[in-house]
């Protein structure tokens, strides 16, 4: 992956998805934050156990690098729900700066829009997030696929929805698979109760599975060409000081995965 730098912030960037000047994509790393250990320190996630005032002022600077853009959110339950994402994330889900008290994030998994200055963004520490575009309709999508939501095949949900409501086609799709678990420490010891057999071939040694080809694999079954898929090959939990990981440090923060087209005058 590609290292950008801005106000002494890094984060990661697709060098597939870096060639469509009207996207603004990146996947960020835990530094350079402002919340205490173990939020230690760019944590993005609410009800984690720190301090909300200094997770605002993490998303504030996200949001900030790419361009100011409304940063989108979704309540991420390891469902296979798919939310689009209207003028303003009217709806079916809203932008945090818009984020009014009381009102409930729309629960799903994935994010679709072709609205200009909608960031899609999905909040990890282990799980994929997978970036996606169709540069001909110029459709972006966000799709946060952990093991749960991989074996519901949230990916291929995800380019159904693209397909129905924007007329996508999968073999235009760019796809990005950023940092997460990888088959090093993707350990399941109770894989036959919680993986169905179908999934089996990417299992290796006694119970590892390899969860970034399963994710290429349904990309491929969607129709999604293999050339236009880049996965990073990052694993989180072998990168304490670059990335939040559930399964190291179980109290932890999450970093962000964003993507969004940016506004007509950009």
């Amino acid at each position: 992956m590609l290292i950008k730098s801005n106000n002494g912030v890094y984060y990661m960037q697709f060098p597939n998805l870096v060639e469509f000047p009207e996207l603004s994509h990146g996947v960020f790393t835990r530094r350079e934050g402002h919340s205490p250990a173990p939020f230690d320190s760019l944590n993005l996630g609410f009800g984690l156990g720190d301090d909300e005032a200094l997770v605002r002022q993490n998303r504030r600077r996200v949001s900030q690098i790419l361009g100011n853009g409304a940063l989108v959110f979704a309540h991420q339950v390891h469902g296979t729900h798919v939310l689009v994402v209207g003028p303003d994330g009217a709806g079916r889900a809203r932008p945090e700066a818009r984020a009014q008290p009381g009102r409930q994030t729309p629960t799903g998994d994935a994010l679709v829009t072709r609205v200009r200055a909608q960031m899609l963004t999905i909040q990890v520490a282990d799980c994929q997030a997978v970036l996606m575009y169709d540069p001909v309709q110029r459709v972006v999508a966000n799709v946060h696929a952990g093991w749960r939501s991989s074996i519901g095949n949230i990916i291929g949900k995800t380019i159904a929805r693209m397909q129905k409501d924007y007329g996508c086609k999968p073999g235009h799709l760019v796809a990005g698979i950023g940092p997460s678990l990888g088959p090093c420490c993707g350990e399941f010891v109770n894989y036959v109760r919680e993986i169905p057999r179908e999934f089996w071939h990417h299992k290796f040694g006694s119970h590892h599975f390899n969860f970034w080809a399963i994710t290429r694999e349904q990309l491929g079954q969607a129709g999604v060409a293999p050339a236009n898929v880049h996965t990073s090959e990052i694993c989180t939990r072998c990168n304490p000081g670059v990335f939040f990981s559930y399964r190291r440090e179980k109290t932890t923060g999450r970093f962000a995965a964003i993507i969004g087209l940016k506004p007509a005058n950009a």
